[in-house]
Formats: structure tokens, sequence, C-alpha cells
């Protein structure tokens, strides 16, 4: 079977059988949560409550401050506290809704398609016993049979679609956190023919997707049949890379019937799960820092997104929970978790049985592309996929040493830069040079340090670049 990849990319420890077979857990809230109003690209989300104020869970608690925006919703039933400054997973203090949790989980009202009364009861039996997440369906077959996509959809017209998804506050869920009714909104639907399903999670130790892959083929399927809706020429493909091949089996046979829809397996490499690296790998074509993947026909999204918009379109519920991967050789008992929003770091680990000494190196996300914290007071927002905490800081021990010019930067990197000579660039402030040496098509994977043998902060160097850049650029318009 052909195996899609890329040029470039590297092979880094992937850490993965650590969680990849342990069910998803529900994880408890505890006393008091806080909804970042900053959890996706765009304006902040604008508070539409008051301290003292009652909320339920699902119920929306800000509203999208603009187009490019989403709202946020409560994942507990409780009492607003006020509205507090908290840090968010890359460093900013931004505004949070406080709720303390009254333990009641009084849940707001839902509008479910007609006919899914059968698969709300049996999410709604097995969310007695805590065990919802993992035992809501068995097989591909018996979800698809109890929700029968086509039929539900045929009900919906493409706006009622997009209406739901937008409702439900969903964002791009694989770290970057685009509001997605935005990214389903590109200037031509009809030149849109590939919606390629972001299955590769080629990040080292997250394995929430997989999970989802595994435990839910059926909800994924219908999910991507509610964003072919939108686009009538365009064909579905999720994409996974072939160190997971229990995923691969279970979704290629769940779409043996299927024609619009199939599995593209992709060889194991770092980073794969890159928008750019994704399309030129599945479809050939080019994407650069001037384009949108809409502008190649393609529209690329998470599998934690599309079992998002499963949720919005299906059962008419919002974005306010997801899979965590808390892992790391400092955890306890490494494992998934299904985690409220609004909870804190701390709580994840403690849930996960602590730690076996102190982290000295504590990631929000994966190794790679993850935001290093200072402490476990960040808290789970839409797009925290991981939770990754190591025993010793080796990053840090790392001593730089001159360039030798082995050019091991340069095979590793995916945009095919020369990311030696734009780390140099960037040093001595020589922007122009940086620029016209295609500085600004570098995606931030982290391939360049990780591969360089004097181990130089390539990655951080040519980001840092890229800032100084679109800040220049930036200020000549005002």
């Amino acid at each position: 079977m052909r195996r899609f990849t890329f040029r470039g990319g590297v092979h880094p420890y992937e850490g993965k059988e650590l969680t990849a077979e342990k069910p998803v857990r529900v994880l408890e809230a505890g006393e008091e949560l806080a909804f970042l109003l900053s959890q996706h690209i765009g304006a902040p989300a604008k508070s539409i409550v008051k301290k003292g104020d009652r909320v339920l869970v699902g119920q929306m608690i800000a509203e999208a401050g603009g187009f490019v925006s989403a709202p946020v919703f409560s994942s507990v039933s409780g009492t607003v506290k006020g509205i507090e400054k908290r840090r968010s997973a890359p460093g900013a203090l931004v505004d949070a809704i406080v709720v303390t949790n009254d333990f009641a989980y009084e849940k707001a009202p839902t509008q479910p398609l007609p006919g899914m009364e059968a698969y709300c009861k049996l999410r709604e039996t097995n969310q007695a016993d805590r065990s919802e997440y993992n035992l809501v369906t068995r097989s591909a077959e018996e979800s698809l049979a109890l929700i029968r996509p086509d039929e539900r959809l045929s009900l919906l017209s493409a706006g009622d679609v997009m209406e739901r998804i937008r409702k439900a506050g969903i964002v791009g869920m694989g770290g970057a956190g685009f509001p997605t009714h935005v990214k389903l909104s590109p200037s031509d639907p009809e030149k849109i023919d590939y919606i390629l399903v972001n299955g590769s999670e080629c990040e080292p130790y997250v394995t929430c997707d997989y999970r989802l892959m595994c435990d839910r083929p059926g909800e994924l399927i219908a999910g991507l049949k509610a964003v072919l809706k939108l686009f009538g020429s365009a064909k579905g493909a999720f994409c996974i890379e072939d160190n997971k091949p229990k995923a691969i089996q279970i979704l290629t046979d769940a779409l043996r019937h299927e024609e619009t829809i199939y599995v593209a397996p992709c060889r194991t490499k770092y980073p794969e799960g890159a928008e750019r690296n994704l399309i030129k790998a599945i479809t050939g074509r080019d994407v650069n820092s001037k384009m949108l993947p809409a502008d190649a026909g393609c529209i690329v999204m998470n599998v934690s997104t599309i079992f998002a918009i499963f949720e919005a379109v299906f059962l008419g519920q919002p974005l306010y929970r997801r899979i965590l991967t808390i892992s790391g050789d400092a955890v306890v008992n490494p494992e998934n978790f299904l985690v409220p929003t609004g909870v804190t770091f701390g709580e994840v680990a403690e849930k996960a049985g602590g730690f076996l000494q102190t982290p000295e190196k504590l990631i929000a996300g994966g190794p790679m592309m993850g935001f290093a914290q200072s402490d476990f007071s960040g808290v789970v927002t839409k797009t925290s996929s991981a939770l990754t905490a190591f025993r010793y800081d080796l990053v840090s021990r790392i001593e730089e040493t001159p360039c030798i010019n082995c050019g091991k930067c340069v095979d590793a990197c995916p945009a095919r830069l020369v990311p030696s000579h734009l780390a140099d660039m960037a040093r001595k402030l020589d922007l122009e040079a940086f620029e016209e040496n295609y500085g600004l098509e570098c995606v931030n994977c982290g391939s360049c340090s990780f591969s360089c043998p004097a181990g130089r902060p390539l990655a951080a160097l040519v980001n840092q670049g890229r800032q100084m850049v679109l800040a220049a650029r930036r200020k000549a318009r005002k």
C-alpha cells in the first residue's frame, strides 16, 4: 500500500507506547474553574455573565468578539466568581471567567437532530457510571447504524451545518486554534476538492487523536460527512501515520462502502501533521506563507476538531471538553483523559498519580512544538492536546558549539530552507537578508534544532527573526 510523505523531517523518539493503548478516563472538575476568553486565534471572546450568575454545563458564558473569534462555554454548573487574569499556555496574561463548581452538573438544553434519540440515550446511560466516553458505542458499524449520518444530514442545509458549528465555538484543536467556521468559509467553496483530516499526530508522546480514531470511528466519519456537505465536489481523507496500524485498519474497514471518503496512510515522520507538509504529501500541491490551504483547494482539520463537529451538528453540543494526553518520564501513570475545559494542569497531573519526582521540564503540548510551563497553574483550553513532563531538562544541558556546516538542518527542513544561515541573519538582526532568504517560510517545527549536532537553538533564532520581520511589517502599516 502506498505511503504518502514529504521531503525532509526527522524521527524523534515517539513515546506513544506510554499511553496509546490506555482507555480514555473521565476527569472530574475541581472546586474552581477558569475559562480563558482567548482560546483561539483572533479577537478574544466577550463575557456575557457577571459575578453571582449561575451557569450550567454547556451554557455560553462569553460570545464571539468578532468574525474571527469563537464563543466560550462552561464545562460545569455553578456560580460565576468574577473575571480574573490567568496565564495562557504561551505565557500571556489574559482575562478568564472564574466559576465555582456546584458539582450538580446541571446541563443547558441542547438540540440533537431528529432521530438521534437512541444514540443520546445510550450516551446518557453510560454517562451515569462515568464511563460514557469509552462505552457509548462498541464499533464503527454500531455507531453509524445509530447515527445514520446521510439520513440526518439530509435534514440540514449547508447553512444549517455551518451555523451549528459556529454556535458551538469550535476551533482548530490541534494547537493553532483557528475558528472553524472561518476556516470553512473560503472565498470560493467550489474550488475545495480535498478535506484532509489530520490524524498523523506526529508530535511525540501525544495520543489523544489516536484514541478517538480507535474508539470513535463512526462519529468521526459522521463529522467528516457534515463538513463535506459544505463542499459539493470535495473528497475526504483520514491522513494517518503508519505507526498507527490499528487506527488505519479500523477506519479502512469502516469506510469500505464509501466512495468519497478514504484513508491515506502516511510515512511516520515529524512533522507530517504540519498543514503544508500534509497537503504536499497527499496532493502534491505546494502552499507557501502567502497562501492559505484553500488556495490549493484543501482544508485541513484535526481529528479532535472533526469529533467536535460531530457533537455540534448531530447532538447540538458545544465545545467545552476534550481528550488530553498526560505523559512523559516524570508522570506516575501516563494516561488519556476526557478533560473539562477550565481545570488546571495540576488537577490533571494529580489524576494521573502525580510525578515520580518534580519535573524539570513541563510542557503544554508535546516536546517539539509545545510551550514550556513554569508551574502547574495553567488551565485546559480547547487547544490543550497534551501535558508532557520530564524528570530532566536535557535540552538546557546541551552546550552550543560552532556550526560545522554539516547540512543536517538543511536535510531536515521540510520548507527547504537553510536554517543555519537564517539563524545567523536573525542573530545579526539582518532582517532584509532574512526575508530575502525566505525566512518567513519557516513553519517553526523545530526539526532543524533537533538534527543539529552543534546544539544550536536554530528554531528559536529563526522564529525570532520571523517575529521581528512581522513586527516591522505591522509597524510600517500604521
